[in-house]
C-alpha cells in the first residue's frame, strides 16, 4: 500500500491494536493451518515440496500485508478485515466515531 494514513489514535483506540492475535488473527490463522495441513500431507515428490515452500512464502507476504497494525494502516486493515468476515463491527466498541464511519456502514 502506497497511501498512508496520518490518523491520530486514542488510547482506546489503540486498545483494538494491542488485541489482534486474540480474535482477529485467530480466526484467520485456524483456516490456514487447516489448508497448510491439507497442502502438507499432499505431498509425495521434491516439486511438491517446493510448490509447498511458495505457497507459505506467498501466504507470509499477504498475512503481512493483511495484519499491518501499525496506526497509520488500522482503519485499511479493520475495513478489510471486516469485508473479510474476519471481524465484526461489535469487536470495534469503543473507537471514535469519526473512524467507524470509514468503514462500518
Amino acid at each position: 500500500m502506497s497511501f498512508v494514513n496520518n490518523e491520530t489514535w486514542s488510547k482506546g483506540g489503540k486498545s483494538h491494536r494491542a488485541t489482534p492475535p486474540s480474535t482477529r488473527h485467530s480466526r484467520a490463522t485456524i483456516q490456514r493451518s487447516r489448508e497448510v495441513r491439507r497442502r502438507a500431507e499432499n505431498i509425495v515428490d521434491q516439486a511438491d515440496i517446493w510448490n509447498f515452500n511458495d505457497f507459505l512464502t506467498q501466504e507470509r507476504r499477504r498475512i503481512d500485508e493483511k495484519y499491518d497494525y501499525r496506526y497509520s494502516f488500522l482503519i485499511f486493515v479493520f475495513a478489510r478485515l471486516i469485508r473479510e468476515g474476519w471481524l465484526t463491527e461489535d469487536e470495534l466498541a469503543g473507537l471514535s466515531e469519526d473512524k467507524l464511519t470509514r468503514f462500518v456502514s
